[in-house]
């Protein structure tokens, strides 16, 4: 386990009210934890803007599955490029309407590519990419007991 620092940081009353009430709602035990993650978070978001960085990430896609020939054009997008392609999770939300969330892994540049490609595919109603780093060399969290 790494080595414990303590530092001490100033906030307006507003501000720390806001984040207490935050730390609240999303169930966390100190503040402390909630610090670490912010700090972690804005660390991978930094990590991940390189092109060239090793990320992992997920697409999003919510679409009719009516469009004329778009879950065709997704599937040979997804195998167009099968070496950052990792799984592809597909749900049936109704009738008409389709969950698909494809897990991606390679360099950021080509992940965000192949995101953007999936998400403005004619006929996907939206569409978002969601990526971190796995190799970020950060402290893990400590799970909750």
């Amino acid at each position: 386990m790494a080595q414990l620092s303590r530092i001490g940081v100033s906030l307006d009353s507003e501000l720390l009210d806001r984040f207490d009430t935050f730390i609240t709602e999303k169930g966390y035990d100190n503040r402390s934890e909630a610090f670490r993650d912010l700090i972690r978070d804005r660390l991978v978001g930094t990590a991940v803007v390189a092109s060239k960085a090793p990320v992992v990430g997920t697409v999003t896609l919510i679409y009719d599955h009516n469009t004329r020939l778009l879950p065709e054009k997704l599937a040979d997008l997804q195998h167009d490029h099968h070496k950052v392609v990792i799984s592809t999770l597909h749900a049936h939300l109704d009738h008409d309407t389709c969950l698909e969330v494809v897990v991606l892994r390679g360099r950021s540049g080509e992940v965000q590519q192949l995101a953007g490609k999936l998400i403005s595919t004619k006929g996907v109603r939206h569409g978002r990419l969601v990526v971190s780093s796995p190799d970020t060399v950060l402290p893990h969290r400590h799970p909750r007991h």
